[in-house]
């Protein structure tokens, strides 16, 4: 069997049929059989040994949910068998150290990993990191094989195994749906989208392919001073274009999916950041394209992909590339699904900072942090602040759940995303702006800088003024123009790398879901 098969694993479960791969000697025949308790054959299945790779592929037919099955390989007198096997669902967990966090480091770690024993029917498997320049046929090593989750195997390590966002949604989705799951990690720290797709996906947006040997573009830095001097390094490592993609994606295709959970971008807020509302639906669509191919069409065309939008970094930062970043997000559209991201859906962490988190690295070569020149030092090796970590992952993992029980299971019913602005009227004489919401609204906080106008008589620079609010109705806000005269080009809210304290942005709907960022 190939490398992520093992003892304990979960296999997609119907209506899709789960793919079974391997390697064997060319030319051969290898038999695959399923069997349920006291060894009762439920179904065989042959496969040809192809060609010089020397691999065999079948899938099985679509199985209801549940087991424990055992599932054998045999070609000639050679025979191995796995225990222990599940029919459910299977999430892919991806992105950068927001995602490879484990349980460890996350708020009430103690409670989470005890919990751990209550969720024997939650399997776990993390592959480790690697990066290649070819695409590789099958992972070159796993972190952590399938297995049942113990307190260990959560909280092996800072930013090892098991990722807490994969964790806590898994868990809340065996809750929700009574169903075995399967959770697959495959993160690593301080990585950009670059490095996570593949060659056809950055040529749709342009990116040209040894655009990891050309400098960052400019604006890629953390510090205006130091950008107009210093020459920008290049990327390297696991930060190089395709590089995580061949090595850490590409070796999955072959595994039938029920859905994708990405939470990836900070370091795209210092890189290509401008560029990420083409980057981001293009991963996606070539994600799923690649996933149905790999799966001999059984994963679902539009894979529900759902993802975690920035939380925050650092204080009173005059940098708006994490609130540019969160737009880009969305394909500039504010809210998901939407007509560029079809099937996906979005947790807002804006609200979630968390300033004394004591997760802060510096990781020379590898880890938070892409290789940009801050001030003269060392390129590839800075810290990164705690706060780019914060530690309540369990409302990020809630409002992740709200959204994959309506997108990818159909759940109509369900409020999974916070309240949006559906128009704003002018009223010109008394200079009041007057917006309506998608939703009711609850005022948590009244910020008289989280809404700011654009008052400027040309487009582009925007001189940006605060706005503030004069009254909240039920799905109405009111701003007050006051400097702005009649002219109004442009209206942001919560554009900001801090917009708010820890749960106490300004508005949410009555589900406690918080109003996401829009320009």
């Amino acid at each position: 069997f190939a490398s992520y098969y093992g003892d304990h694993m979960v296999l997609q479960r119907e209506p899709a049929g789960a793919v079974v791969w391997g390697h064997a000697e060319p030319g051969a025949v290898v038999t695959v059989t399923l069997s349920g308790a006291g060894g009762l054959v439920i179904m065989k299945k042959t496969a040809q040994v192809k060609g010089p790779s020397g691999t065999w592929t079948t899938v099985l037919d679509p199985m209801d949910q549940g087991g424990p099955y055992a599932l054998t390989a045999e070609q000639g007198s050679e025979n191995v068998t796995l225990q222990d096997i599940y029919f459910g669902d299977v999430w892919l967990c991806s992105g950068q150290s927001n995602m490879a966090m484990t349980v460890l480091q996350v708020a009430n770690a103690s409670q989470e990993l005890a919990a751990a024993a209550h969720y024997p029917y939650v399997r776990v498997f993390a592959a480790a990191p690697a990066r290649s320049d070819v695409e590789l046929e099958d992972l070159e090593r796993i972190a952590l094989p399938w297995s049942i989750p113990t307190a260990e195997n959560l909280g092996h390590g800072n930013f090892t195994y098991f990722s807490a966002v994969c964790w806590l949604l898994g868990r809340s989705l065996y809750e929700a749906l009574g169903s075995p799951v399967g959770l697959v990690e495959a993160a690593w720290g301080g990585t950009p989208i670059e490095a996570w797709s593949s060659r056809q996906a950055l040529q749709v947006c342009g990116l040209p392919e040894d655009m990891g040997r050309a400098p960052l573009w400019p604006g890629a830095c953390f510090n205006p001073l130091s950008c107009s001097t210093s020459p920008h390094p290049h990327l390297s490592g696991p930060q190089t274009p395709s590089v995580l993609w061949n090595a850490m994606i590409h070796p999955l295709l072959n595994m039938t999916l029920r859905g994708i959970v990405w939470y990836q971008g900070e370091a795209n807020a210092f890189l290509h950041t401008d560029r990420y509302n083409c980057t981001f639906p293009a991963l996606i669509a070539d994600w799923r394209r690649a996933f149905r191919a790999g799966s001999a069409g059984q994963t679902e065309p539009l894979l529900p992909f759902g993802f975690v939008q920035l939380s925050t970094y650092r204080h009173e930062s005059p940098d708006d590339s994490f609130a540019r970043l969160r737009w880009h997000q969305t394909a500039d559209l504010g809210v998901v699904p939407n007509s560029r991201m079809p099937s996906t859906f979005m947790a807002v962490a804006m609200d979630l900072g968390d300033e004394r988190s004591p997760y802060g690295r510096r990781v020379p070569g590898r880890g938070e942090g892409v290789g940009v020149n801050l001030l003269g030092t060392n390129p590839i090796s800075f810290l990164f602040l705690g706060s780019i970590h914060p530690r309540d992952k369990q409302n990020v993992a809630h409002r992740l759940l709200l959204g994959a029980r309506a997108v990818a299971y159909g759940d109509k019913d369900l409020v999974f995303q916070g309240p949006y602005p559906t128009r704003a009227i002018l009223e010109v004489t008394r200079g009041l702006l007057n917006i309506t919401y998608s939703q009711e609204l609850v005022c948590r906080q009244r910020d008289a800088r989280s809404f700011e106008v654009c008052c400027s008589s040309q487009a582009s620079p925007c001189r940006w003024l605060p706005a503030p609010v004069v009254a909240v109705g039920s799905r109405t806000v009111t701003l007050a123009l006051g400097g702005c005269g009649t002219l109004v080009l442009g209206l942001r809210y919560a554009w900001a790398e801090w917009p708010c304290e820890y749960q106490s942005c300004p508005l949410y709907n009555p589900q406690g879901l918080p109003a996401p960022p829009f320009l």
